[in-house]
């Protein structure tokens, strides 16, 4: 599949086995949904619009970008002249995809660990609040975490002074910016800045699984409205396409 340029096979083997058990968790909803204790037609057609505006907030993560334009000076060459047009640098919104959920989602297992050891005690009471998915303790914490590994993997992944190099040997510059130490810090500001919001959505999108579990969806139809799943599966699709 890499081989022949239809994307990255890896990923669309793990997104194949994320989309193949939609049908399933949608029809146990569905019964459930229409079941007894169910909330009938009306609260079904809720979620599906739920999940409908989750996508959408996901695929405007995804593809987000800050794009600062990039003026490149002219130089001739024999009978041609290359450079003097304006082309635009973008900055991802969300540069590390579904690595800070990753990252974060390790560490909340050890707390789990912890509390084994710790179940009599008023800190045993907090670490369990931390092994419950469901509870505003574990989210909260959860998405700091989330907010805060964003920062850490984007300051490794983007280089603001390997970007303003790179601009400077082909004499590129950004219109009211020097090249060199003043372009890099200037693009290392706009990534802070749009980062912020970046891992905000991140955190909320990570979370949203379990709001939707305390409103009543079952877990296994709860994972697709958020997570490593959903941002898996919208990634990849986007890439394929």
């Amino acid at each position: 599949i890499t081989d022949k340029g239809l994307g990255n096979g890896i990923s669309l083997i793990i997104m194949v086995g994320i989309i193949a058990r939609f049908p399933g968790s949608l029809l146990t909803e569905f019964n459930i949904g229409f079941g007894a204790e169910g909330g009938g037609l009306v609260i079904f057609l809720v979620e599906i619009f739920a999940l409908i505006a989750v996508v959408a907030v996901v695929i405007l993560l995804v593809q987000g970008t800050r794009r600062i334009p990039v003026n490149y000076a002219k130089r001739v060459q024999g009978n041609r002249q290359y450079g003097g047009a304006r082309q635009y640098l973008p900055l991802k919104v969300n540069a590390v995809g579904v690595m800070p959920i990753i990252f974060a989602q390790a560490l909340m297992f050890i707390p789990s660990t912890v509390a084994q050891f710790a179940s009599g005690s008023d800190a045993g009471y907090f670490l369990r609040v931390l092994t419950d998915y469901t509870s505003w303790g574990y989210n909260l914490f959860f998405g700091l975490l989330i907010v805060v590994f964003t920062y850490f993997y984007t300051a490794i992944m983007v280089n603001p002074v390997q970007i303003a190099d790179d601009l400077k040997k082909n004499n590129g510059f950004i219109p009211g910016i020097k090249p060199g130490k003043n372009t890099a810090d200037f693009i290392d500001n706009v990534m802070s800045r749009i980062t912020l919001p970046g891992s905000v959505f991140l955190a909320f999108v990570a979370v949203f699984p379990a709001i939707a579990i305390v409103f009543g969806v079952n877990n296994q139809f709860a994972d697709f409205f958020g997570g490593t799943s959903l941002l898996i599966m919208v990634g990849v699709v986007l890439d394929t396409l």
